[in-house]
C-alpha cells in the first residue's frame, strides 16, 4: 500500500486530475499528476516544475467555454479539455426572461396575510411583473445581484461574494383568498414588445384553523433554516416529535417553531388537532456514567440543544409550562439547572455542568417523554505504561471500496493511506492501554450512515474520523499543505485545536487550519467527533512526506501521544 521511490522512477506520464471533459465554473484548473523525474514536463510548451519523485500540480488560468492542454514527458502525451462554464445566467439577446429564473419555481404553501415574493431575471429597463388570482404584483429592479461563495471556497480563503451585474425584478405580496392561486404568470414589456411566461410553482394559501400535523418518523429528523439542502442544520427532531406545518415549498415542510424538514421524514396525523404541549416537572437519574433527564410532556414538541463551555440550553418549543416544583440532583457532572418560560410557547432549561469539557449527550423521546442524556467524564486511571487505560477511542478510516476519496500525483487513494496510518494509530493506541474500535479494518465499502451508528453504538470518549485533503478547482495544490482539524459541536472544539496545535508543532507539519464545518462524521453529539485531515493528497512534496512508511509510523506515533496529552489534561 505504499508507494516507493523505485515504482516511481519508473513511472511513465499519469494525469490523476482533471479527469477528460471535465466541466467547472472556477477561473482556474489544478493539473495534478506524475512521471519519472528523468526529463521535463510541458503544459502547452510551457515546463513545469515538480517534486523530487516527479510529481506537479500547476494551475493554469480558465477562459469562458473549452480549454485545452497538451501535456508531454518525453515520448508521452496527454491530451486534456477543460470547460468552464459562466456562473452568469444567460438572458436572451432580444429581451426576455433568464433560463430557470422565474421564482417560485416549486409549488408553495403559506398562511394568509404572510409575504410571498416572485422574482425574475431579466433583460433590464424593463417593466416586469407577475399575474396571479385577479392581481398584478409589480416587480422592481433590485441592487445588484450578490452570489455567495460555495461554502467550500472557505477551504481557498476567497470566500468573497460575487458581485452580478445582471438585473434581477422582484416583488411581494400577501393573500386573504384560501385556496390553491395557480401558477404566476410572467409579464415583461421592453422596447414595445410583450413577452409572457408562465411559472412552474404554483401558489396555495392555507386555512391556519386547518394546519397539517406531522410527526417525525426518523430517528433524527434533519431540520434546516431554509427549504434546501443548501441552508444551514439545526438540531435535528427525534422521532416522534409532533408539529404544525405552517409552509410548504416543493417537498420542504415549513414547521411551527420556524425550521424547515424534507417531507418524507414525517407523516401526517389527520385526526390531532393541536400540536401545543404542558410541561410541569423534570426528573433527574444518574448512574457512574451519565446523567438523564426527563421531561414528562403532554405531546413531544421540537426541541433544540445549544452547548457552550460548561452550560447547555435546551429548548422546548410549542410548551406552556405548568411547574411549580422540580427536584434537583446536583452530582460531580450537574452544578446548576433552572428554567424560564421565555415567552408564552417557548421554555429555556439551562444546566451549567461542573467540568468545562463536555463529553456527549443522546436526546430521544419515550412516549411523550423527552430524555436528555448527558455522559460523564470518563474514568481516567492512567498508569505509567497504559496512560490511556479505560479509555475508549474509535478510529473512522475514511472513504474505502468504490469510495477512493482524493487522489495523490500518480493515482494512489486516499482511502489507503487513511486505513494505513489508522491502523498504526490503532497499534499505538493500544500500546497505551486505550480501548480501540474501527469503522472499518480493510478495504470496503462503509456508508456515513453506518459510520454514525456505530459511533452511536460504541459511545467511545472520543471518535477521530482520518483523512487527507484536496481543494477545490480554484485552489492552490503547489502551496497548500498541512494539518486541518474539522469540528461542529462545541464540545469537540478543544480537542480539535489540540490535536492541531500538537502535530504542527511535534511532528514539525505546516498548519492548514482549524475549521467549524457540519460534516457527517463531525455531526455525532453522543461523544466528541473530529475530522483529521493529516495533510494533502494534491501537494506534490506533501505527498511525498504521506506515502512515506517511516513518516507514517512517526506520525501515528504523535497523535498517540498528542491524544495521550489531551486525556491527561481533562483528568
Amino acid at each position: 500500500m505504499i508507494i516507493t521511490s523505485t515504482a516511481n522512477a519508473q513511472q511513465a506520464l499519469y494525469l490523476a486530475y482533471p479527469p477528460q471533459n471535465h466541466k467547472t465554473t472556477s477561473d482556474k484548473i489544478f493539473l495534478i499528476g506524475t512521471a519519472s523525474p528523468q526529463g521535463k514536463i510541458t503544459v502547452n510548451g510551457q515546463t513545469i516544475q515538480r517534486s523530487n519523485q516527479g510529481h506537479f500540480a500547476p494551475s493554469f488560468p480558465l477562459k469562458l467555454g473549452v480549454n485545452r492542454f497538451v501535456i508531454r514527458h518525453n515520448n508521452k502525451t496527454i491530451n486534456v479539455t477543460v470547460t468552464r462554464n459562466s456562473i452568469t445566467p444567460n438572458i436572451p439577446q432580444s429581451g426576455g426572461f433568464a433560463d430557470n429564473s422565474l421564482i417560485p419555481k416549486q409549488s408553495i404553501s403559506a398562511l394568509p396575510n404572510t409575504p410571498v415574493c416572485f422574482s425574475a431575471i431579466a433583460s433590464p429597463n424593463a417593466q416586469v411583473s407577475v399575474n396571479i388570482a385577479n392581481q398584478t404584483i409589480p416587480l422592481f429592479p433590485q441592487p445588484d445581484l450578490v452570489e455567495l461563495p460555495a461554502n467550500s471556497a472557505i477551504l481557498t480563503d476567497s470566500n468573497e461574494p460575487i458581485i452580478n451585474s445582471i438585473t434581477q425584478y422582484q416583488g411581494c405580496t400577501k393573500f386573504n383568498t384560501i385556496g390553491n392561486l395557480g401558477t404566476p404568470n410572467f409579464q415583461l414589456k421592453l422596447n414595445n414588445k410583450t413577452i409572457a411566461q408562465r411559472g412552474e410553482g404554483s401558489v396555495n394559501i392555507i386555512n391556519p384553523d386547518q394546519l397539517k400535523i406531522v410527526e417525525i418518523v426518523v430517528d433524527a429528523g434533519v431540520t434546516r433554516t431554509g427549504p434546501s439542502t443548501n441552508h444551514s442544520r439545526l438540531t435535528p427532531l427525534p422521532k416522534g416529535t409532533i408539529v404544525s406545518v405552517i409552509g410548504q415549498e416543493g417537498d420542504w415542510l415549513k414547521l411551527d417553531y420556524g425550521a424547515w424538514i424534507k417531507e418524507n421524514e414525517t407523516r401526517t396525523l389527520p385526526n390531532l388537532s393541536s400540536a401545543k404541549a404542558t410541561i410541569r416537572s423534570a426528573k433527574f437519574d444518574k448512574n457512574n456514567e451519565e446523567t438523564k433527564i426527563t421531561f414528562p410532556l403532554t405531546l413531544p414538541v421540537p426541541v433544540s440543544i445549544n452547548q457552550m463551555g460548561n452550560k447547555v440550553t435546551l429548548t422546548l418549543y410549542n410548551t406552556t409550562a405548568e411547574t411549580d416544583t422540580i427536584r434537583l440532583e446536583y452530582d460531580p457532572l450537574v452544578k446548576s439547572f433552572y428554567w424560564q418560560q421565555v415567552s408564552p410557547d417557548k421554555i429555556e432549561y439551562y444546566l451549567e455542568l461542573n467540568p468545562d469539557q463536555q463529553w456527549g449527550y443522546d436526546l430521544n423521546y419515550e412516549g411523550t417523554n423527552l430524555v436528555f442524556t448527558l455522559r460523564h467524564p470518563p474514568k481516567i486511571e492512567s498508569q505509567n505504561s497504559q496512560p490511556l487505560k479505560n479509555i475508549k477511542i474509535l478510529l473512522d478510516p475514511g472513504h474505502g471500496g468504490d469510495e477512493w476519496g482524493a487522489k495523490g500525483p500518480n493515482g494512489y487513494p486516499e482511502k489507503s493511506v487513511n486505513l494505513v496510518v489508522s491502523t498504526l494509530l490503532k497499534q499505538e493506541l493500544l500500546k497505551r492501554g486505550a480501548t480501540v474500535y474501527m469503522t472499518r479494518e480493510t478495504d470496503k465499502d462503509v456508508s456515513l450512515q453506518d459510520r454514525v451508528t456505530m459511533i452511536n453504538k460504541v459511545k467511545p470518549d472520543i471518535a477521530l474520523s482520518v483523512h487527507y485533503n484536496a481543494l477545490p478547482d480554484n485552489g492552490d495544490a503547489i502551496n497548500t499543505a498541512g494539518i486541518g482539524m474539522f469540528w461542529y459541536h462545541p464540545q469537540a472544539e478543544d480537542l480539535s485545536k489540540f490535536l492541531h496545535d500538537y502535530l504542527v508543532e511535534k511532528a514539525n507539519r505546516p498548519s492548514y487550519g482549524v475549521f467549524w464545518n457540519n460534516l457527517a462524521l463531525t455531526r455525532p453529539h453522543i461523544t466528541p467527533s473530529v475530522l483529521l485531515e493529516l495533510g494533502f493528497m494534491i501537494n506534490p512534496t506533501e505527498f511525498e512526506w504521506i506515502t512515506d512508511a517511516q513518516q507514517q509510523k512517526n506520525l501515528a506515533a504523535t497523535l498517540a501521544n498528542g491524544i495521550t496529552e489531551w486525556f491527561n489534561q481533562k483528568k
